[in-house]
């Protein structure tokens, strides 16, 4: 995957991104929220198996091959649930329409810029961020008194 050669290109796609990070946030959270996956038991996802994802995804220049990553995952076990409402088909459909339709508008704004890196880092960042939400739910969120507030709810605390 190349880097952006024109230093100005290069600072507006960064900027770009980091503009997109609020979505990217909310995007990951509500899908760990609302999809099914396995949330408790000892069978339950834990940040280990996404960490293993993210792992991945930085080592790779390809959205292609997170998706089969999170296909054999799938595959192994249902930590990350099965079927069109599981949080893996989520993650999936994520990065082929939401993520994918994000670069190509960074894109469309700096045309000498590159797709798939563009598209690859705002990947890279949702799965981040998911990572860091799974933590937070697994050991805090529905324990009295643990959560400081709740990051969709605020209003309601």
């Amino acid at each position: 995957m190349t880097q952006i050669s024109d230093p100005q290109v290069a600072l507006k796609v960064q900027k770009a991104i980091r503009q997109a990070e609020d979505d990217l946030v909310i995007a990951i959270e509500t899908a760990l929220d609302n999809c099914e996956y396995t949330k408790t038991g000892d069978k339950k996802l834990e940040e280990s198996q996404f960490n293993n994802l993210l792992r991945v995804a930085d080592t790779t220049d390809s959205p292609e091959v997170i998706k089969n990553f999170i296909c054999y995952q799938v595959g192994r076990d249902e930590k990350w649930g099965r079927g069109r409402k599981s949080l893996a088909a989520r993650i999936i459909q994520d990065i082929d329409i939401s993520l994918k339709t994000r670069a190509n508008r960074i894109v469309a704004d700096n045309p000498d810029a590159d797709l798939k890196y563009i598209w690859i880092q705002l990947i890279r960042r949702y799965i981040g961020y998911g990572s860091r939400y799974l933590k937070y739910l697994n050991e805090v969120k529905g324990k009295p008194n643990f959560s400081v507030v709740d990051p969709r709810n605020a209003e309601e605390n």
